[in-house]
């Protein structure tokens, strides 16, 4: 994966390798006076359940394009926040979560009672949670993404997802086994409503790397937040973890499809110049 022309097209897509100490520089929150503007809250979606697994690496052996995964968290007043709890979760190459029944292309696949790029871990005294894990493929109706929750003293002080520059997700999806499908993804950062309502405060930074790919994101959390999804709160797939972080999840893992589906509605996939121009920023 090191060909002439993958790396003519990283350059197009305005991703050369960023100057980083084994990271890719984070892209930080941005500052409004001495405080910084706080990272947009966007639903968690239906995949969410606390597997009650702390560990750093997600993959259990998931196949994909190696990912590491940092995140730092900030206080609105810019300091880093340590001991908060950071977890993430997000599809495998082919588009399906762990942990749920009637998913896939065909609506038919079954992961019940599975735990996979599923994992929570602590910030450090840099406010940093790293984890290692895959590429996140793609599923009707979405952008490729991974979902972050941040929790202080059990409380959910942020719920938001990250996205990478579209043209490196289209190289892989096209390019890498794991990845490949029957079809085109039809939805793109640009036409993806959750990326669009996250803007570019989540939008990752990535460094190429001998061994993958490093993705750092910043998020600014208010402290003082406890925040609800609507759609999935208590008691539901989104009700937050129980206080002692321990044992299985009430009722066991979830199973059957969630409401609504998986995805968005299917929509007719981009091609050609067009597609070119939504995924690469100045053509």
């Amino acid at each position: 994966m090191s060909d002439p022309n993958r790396r003519r097209f990283l350059s197009l897509a305005g991703l050369a390798p960023i100057a980083a100490a084994g990271l890719a520089a984070p892209r930080a929150a941005q500052a409004a006076g001495d405080r910084l503007t706080l990272t947009p809250q966007v639903t968690q979606g239906p995949y969410w359940f606390d597997p009650h697994l702390f560990r750093a690496d997600i993959t259990e052996g998931k196949t994909g394009v190696p990912a590491r995964v940092a995140l730092t968290v900030l206080g609105q007043d810019g300091a880093p926040l340590k001991g908060a709890r950071v977890d993430i979760w997000h599809c495998d190459a082919s588009g399906v979560y762990s942990g749920y029944e009637g998913q896939g292309d065909d609506h038919q696949t079954a992961t019940k009672g599975q735990t996979w790029l599923r994992g929570a871990q602590l910030t450090d005294a840099a406010g940093v949670a790293a984890f290692q894990t895959i590429w996140p493929g793609w599923y009707e109706g979405r952008t490729p993404h991974i979902h972050i929750k941040v929790f202080l003293d059990a409380r959910t002080a942020l719920t938001c997802q990250l996205f990478a520059p579209d043209a490196l997700s289209e190289y892989l999806f096209e390019n890498v086994p794991a990845y490949k499908r029957g079809r085109r993804r039809d939805t793109l950062n640009s036409n993806d409503g959750i990326a669009r309502q996250g803007g570019q405060a989540m939008v990752a930074s990535i460094k190429e790397t001998p061994t993958g790919y490093d993705v750092a994101l910043t998020v600014a959390v208010d402290p003082a937040a406890d925040w609800k999804d609507q759609g999935f709160g208590p008691g539901g797939p989104g009700g937050p973890p129980p206080e002692n972080m321990r044992g299985p999840p009430p009722g066991g893992f979830p199973g059957g499809p969630p409401p609504g589906g998986l995805g968005g509605p299917r929509r007719e996939a981009l091609t050609g110049e067009a597609r070119l121009k939504a995924m690469v920023p100045g053509l």
